[in-house]
């Protein structure tokens, strides 16, 4: 056993007698993190960098899946939080704190007139779906990216156990850069579609035209057309990917990031359609809570003052710069690539033979977090990190890839895995 993850690994047995997969989130456990090659469970964070159970410290490259923006115990949200924490948390009635967030959100975001608040991604998608299919009179509904774990989306991947068939029928699926594949969707005549929503970018940058596409045939057909933003909102721009690429969405969503990983979403959008919210029922006791509104308006207002967007925006980019150099120079491009906008690249694997693709990315997570640094095949940029942070993570891809290019090549790949192989969840993406 690798001790270095030895109390990781007693704490995992504990959780897994009453937590099923030992944490409630999918991208926490196990199918991301090797069991015996990397630490499962996190003690604290401060900054840019967390620490395990173990002690272990380790420079975190995933923020809470896009959650943290600024990093851990920002001082400023922090002191936010401590400040209405004395004057309570949940009220019997409505807090001036969601007005002056919604107020801010408005401000900030090209499509938003009107704002209700939930606690994550998938309550806010799923509110959006909902408005469209009331405002709209229709239930089919065009996806494209993740979007939660609901039923009307998570019943159209591969992970649809538990969801009725008569619901499942309703989503359809379809490609991002491809108008066509969309277009073949809204002219099935026995299928109105109420809704188109996908992500505005997640691996690859939106082809010229196809988010303008997706705007027109939306219009064409009568649909409301929805952006989750979740991950690109207060990440790529401080009005979202629809103000990055210029194109305004009916409705959007948000999340992770606007409240620097206190537990907030939110769904906005054009006044006439958010109105449909005074008649459907989505209605939560702790939509209004104050303790993640406090650090909402913390972050939009530290974003706005401190340019704080370019700020990751000009590290991530001098991370894929130097990773892409690194590539070239160590003719690596067979076997590794990057995608994705400098705030939220990819670091990807190229290869059809999946066992070889698992065997690589455990590798990887597992040299990774020998060189104290947290990753799961994405960097998830921080204001928090240096740029010394960066280099050290460069320094280490120096390390590890030619060393993994050749276990590969020489077929000694698996015998050099510490712990675990993951295993495929589902393609999100």
């Amino acid at each position: 056993m690798n001790t270095r993850y030895e109390h990781s690994l007693e704490l995992l047995e504990r959780a897994l007698r009453v937590i099923p997969l030992a944490s409630q989130t999918f991208s926490k456990s196990l199918v991301n993190y090797p069991k015996g090659a990397a630490p499962l469970f996190i003690e604290r964070g401060e900054g840019a960098y967390v620490w395990d159970v173990d002690g272990n410290k380790y420079l975190d490259c995933v923020n809470s899946l896009c959650a943290l923006t600024l990093g851990y115990k920002r001082p400023e949200v922090d002191a936010a939080v401590s400040a209405q924490m004395h004057n309570g948390v949940s009220f019997t009635l409505p807090h001036r704190l969601e007005t002056e967030v919604a107020e801010l959100l408005c401000e900030l975001i090209p499509c938003a007139e009107s704002v209700r608040f939930g606690k994550n991604g998938t309550d806010a998608t799923s509110a959006a779906v909902r408005i469209a299919r009331a405002v709209t009179g229709r239930e089919h509904i065009a996806v494209c990216g993740y979007h939660g774990w609901q039923d009307w989306y998570i019943g159209s991947t591969a992970r649809h156990l538990g969801v009725p068939d008569a619901v499942r029928a309703l989503t359809h699926k379809f490609d991002y850069n491809n108008l066509d594949s969309l277009q073949a969707l809204f002219e099935q005549a026995d299928q109105p579609l109420a809704a188109v929503i996908l992500e505005p970018m997640n691996v690859a940058y939106p082809a010229p035209g196809f988010l303008e596409g997706v705007r027109a045939l939306c219009d064409q057909y009568g649909a409301l057309m929805v952006l989750d933003e979740t991950i690109t909102g207060f990440r790529f721009h401080l009005g979202g990917a629809q103000s990055l690429f210029g194109v305004t969405p009916d409705l959007a969503t948000f999340g992770k990031g606007i409240a620097n990983g206190y537990p907030l979403s939110a769904i906005v959008g054009k006044a006439k359609y958010m109105h449909a919210m005074e008649d459907i029922f989505f209605s939560g006791t702790f939509g209004g809570e104050t303790l993640s509104l406090a650090a909402a308006k913390a972050v939009l207002s530290l974003l706005k003052e401190q340019h704080l967007i370019d700020d990751i925006n000009e590290k991530g980019r001098y991370l894929l710069n130097g990773l892409n150099a690194l590539l070239d120079e160590l003719q690596l491009r067979d076997y590794f690539d990057t995608a994705g906008h400098p705030t939220w690249s990819f670091f990807t694997v190229k290869t059809t033979d999946q066992t070889l693709y698992w065997q690589i990315k455990t590798y990887l997570v597992q040299e990774l977090a020998s060189h104290s640094i947290l990753s799961i095949g994405s960097h998830n940029i921080s204001s928090a990190m240096s740029y010394a942070d960066l280099d050290h993570v460069l320094s280490t891809y120096r390390q590890v890839l030619p060393r993994c290019k050749e276990l590969a090549q020489t077929e000694q790949l698996a015998a050099a895995l510490q712990g675990a192989t993951l295993q495929p969840l589902f393609k999100v993406r």
